[in-house]
């Protein structure tokens, strides 16, 4: 996913802005609410929306445009998709139609060439407004009724798409219900089209299209990113976002050359700084990917904004919160929504290119991510790791924005390590390194198990949450928990603008490029170069620890190549793929810095490949383990030489006299363990220095989970029931 620069300097080292010593001054000042993000958190779906203004359009490139912004945002999964757009026999004589399928975006296409006899592709559209969605069923099975875009009657006279999940549904549902409104679906959503047609009716022409739907969402509890289009209100759009991410994209139209900004929505200019356009054109997406194709300049609309565009023009309004006194579990009330102000939110250059979401010369975006890896921890490296003058010795690590909050770290009670799947993982490996060169406690937290024991975080911790979205659900509650207990809150992410991003007081972007692929690839190795530097930097004051810190710093200016090298091994991993094809089982052995390779191993091979796989602490083999090896059943052992390699090759020879199926990953000049497997299931990588060892351990696996789901026949982008970004409980 993309990253954004505002300040070219440190920008890629900062996710926050308050200094520690003055929120955890403030942290006692006042209590601190969970927000609403905290508590329920939108399904995984995708918003796709454009709208031009004076720039003339056929209805046949209006769909091929929101076909294309859905296809971009197919890898965050999906189980249907559908879209509005108008039509007609002229311009001034259009209604809105909606297709929605089941299955893949090719049946909406199909869908929409089946009913080609019934449309206007070559009507010309001034202006025009088109939503389309990718949906993830929470409410309802998949199901054309089910999916979106919703409408408000069957006049279609309001229509909705929406990201994210409306917990008070039920309840609205049955009082519309009472009012003779008729649903169709199971969904959640149903309910606010018909909101937004019982609220027209009752208020008529006395408020604005924004101010409409302000009315409706003070109505609406939970998570959400909304888009509204109306007959009634013909070449507006509205877009709101509480909880689920949302983008505003602004492009020019054929009259290049003016000032970029424009007037309001609602018709005035608040300054000389927004100048009339002529033309123009804006995309809402729920990620960049689908918007940077189109233009570059876009908006990240934050918690409580709701956008208004109209007549070329756009306006953020802001929605007020109001804390009910008296209450332990406070809920969020909004005040009049009439008198809203406009606000202003910074347009920011996406730094992304296309190519980075094509698949280039490669047959998957899976496939392209893995041989990026040695790349893209380079570029986690840039502007960070400061060379000698012969350019291969590194002589410190600077992490630029991160310098003012490196004295409080240190002085903390504990660092705690905090993700999901992935990025736990990349957390495992990274924290006996961190512990060693810090000597401080570092504790591990699975972020969807914080909540449920209210874990003890206190205002001398130092938390770093480790999301390559930004947007993981659960790693999104356990910040907010944390920053209720008035720690320090560090980011790790991928993605620049993201919640984590916003919310932490400072962080890391790990800059490793926009990662399509579903199953995490690269964005794992560069997690772990990411926290590698900040321990790197964390301990620079260390005399006693400095020899240890120059063999590490040797390591990371070597580490590109060497991930190079361990490419190399992608026929012979195809190789044993073929001889695993047909297994039902696989279980992967790893110890110390390697336990986690064997968890992301077998986290890879079960996600992808749809092959049973358990990731196993080695030490814990004879506690239970030990009772599934027989002759038949693969096994992979990490053995590279560390601190645990004398235990591993004892592992290794108390598995082969059970007459265990040995696979063996090992340092590449260690011939002492061949005689315990067959030359074609040894596996020999490049070794660096121990800490690093992990990202080149996880490559050839990584191509093993890749080259058996090819043979066994899955989809590699998009296995079944997974999605990219978690963003639902």
């Amino acid at each position: 996913s993309p990253c954004v620069r505002k300040d070219p300097t440190h920008a890629a080292d900062t996710t926050g802005a308050d200094h520690p010593r003055r929120r955890h001054h403030r942290a006692h000042a006042f209590r601190v609410y969970v927000s609403p993000l905290a508590t329920h958190i939108g399904a995984m779906c995708g918003i796709f929306a454009y709208t031009n203004y004076n720039c003339p359009k056929t209805q046949k490139e209006i769909v091929t445009k929101l076909l294309t912004g859905l296809k971009r945002l197919e890898y965050r999964g999906y189980d249907s998709a559908g879209l509005a757009i108008e039509d007609g026999e002229s311009y001034t004589e259009c209604t809105s139609k909606v297709f929605r399928e089941t299955g893949k975006i090719a049946n909406l296409e199909a869908l929409l060439e089946a009913n080609a006899g019934n449309m206007h592709p070559d009507l010309v559209f001034e202006s025009h407004c088109g939503v389309a969605h990718t949906r993830w069923a929470t409410h309802g099975p998949p199901a054309p009724r089910n999916s979106h875009p919703h409408t408000s009657d069957k006049n279609n006279e309001f229509l909705v798409v929406h990201n994210g999940i409306i917990t008070n549904h039920q309840a609205l549902r049955e009082t519309l219900i009472r009012k003779g409104y008729m649903f169709e679906s199971d969904t959640d959503t149903e309910v606010i089209p018909k909101l937004t047609k019982y609220l027209f009716d009752k208020f008529h022409d006395q408020i604005t299209f924004r101010q409409l739907v302000m009315e409706v969402l003070r109505q609406l509890q939970g998570a959400y990113a909304l888009l509204f289009k109306s007959s009634h209100y013909p070449g507006e759009l509205v877009a709101a976002k509480r909880g689920s991410p949302l983008l505003l994209g602004i492009s020019e139209g054929p009259h290049p050359g003016e000032q970029h900004a424009i007037v309001t929505s609602e018709g005035f200019t608040p300054s000389t700084k927004r100048a009339k356009r002529t033309s123009m054109e804006f995309y809402f997406a729920s990620d960049a990917s689908a918007m940077v194709e189109h233009t570059k300049r876009v908006l990240h609309l934050e918690d409580d904004d709701v956008a208004h565009i109209h007549n070329g023009g756009y306006g953020i309004y802001r929605m007020e919160r109001v804390h009910c006194e008296g209450d332990d579990s406070p809920s969020l009330a909004y005040g009049p929504t009439v008198q809203s102000a406009e606000v202003e939110r910074t347009i920011e250059t996406l730094t992304m290119e296309v190519e980075q979401i094509m698949k280039g010369n490669f047959d998957h975006f899976m496939q392209k991510e893995i041989h990026e890896q040695p790349d893209a921890v380079g570029q986690t490296m840039r502007g960070r790791v400061v060379f000698e003058d012969d350019g291969k010795t590194v002589q410190r690590v600077f992490l630029g924005g991160m310098a003012d909050y490196l004295s409080t770290i240190r002085r903390s009670r504990r660092i705690i390590l905090c993700g999901c799947g992935t990025s736990y993982h990349s957390a495992i490996a990274v924290r006996q390194l961190m512990e060693e060169l810090t000597e401080l406690p570092v504790t591990l937290e699975l972020a969807s198990d914080v909540l449920d024991r209210q874990c003890p975080f206190f205002r001398d911790d130092s938390i770093i949450f480790i999301s390559q979205s930004g947007e993981t659900a659960d790693t999104l509650r356990a910040m907010e928990y944390a920053k209720s207990k008035g720690a320090l809150c560090i980011g790790i992410v991928n993605v620049v603008g993201s919640a984590i991003s916003r919310a932490t007081d400072c962080g890391i972007h790990i800059n490793a490029g926009a990662e399509i692929g579903v199953a995490s690839t690269k964005a794992y190795t560069c997690q772990i170069t990411a926290m590698v530097l900040l321990a790197l930097a964390l301990s620079e004051d260390s005399r006693s620890r400095a020899a240890r810190r120059l063999d590490i710093m040797r390591g990371v200016a070597l580490l590109p190549d060497y991930m190079r090298r361990a490419l190399a091994l992608d026929g012979q991993m195809l190789e044993l793929a073929r001889t695993l094809v047909n297994e039902n089982s696989l279980l992967l052995f790893g110890r110390g810095y390697n336990y986690a390779t064997a968890l992301e191993g077998a986290l890879k091979v079960k996600e992808v490949a749809l092959l049973h796989s358990e990731g196993i602490l080695a030490g814990e083999m004879k506690h239970g383990p030990l009772a599934l090896v027989d002759e038949t059943l693969p096994l992979v052992v990490v053995a590279t030489r560390d601190s645990s390699y004398v235990k591993q090759k004892s592992v290794i020879e108390q598995l082969r006299a059970r007459d265990a199926r040995l696979i063996l990953i090992v340092g590449e000049d260690d011939d002492s363990l061949d005689r315990f497997a067959d030359k074609n299931m040894i596996i020999k990588v490049p070794e660096i220095v121990d800490c690093l060892q992990p990202l080149v351990n996880i490559i050839p696996l990584q191509l093993l989970s890749y080259h058996l789901t090819v043979l066994r026949g899955h989809n590699v982008d998009q296995p079944r029931n997974l999605a990219k970004s978690v963003t639902v409980e």
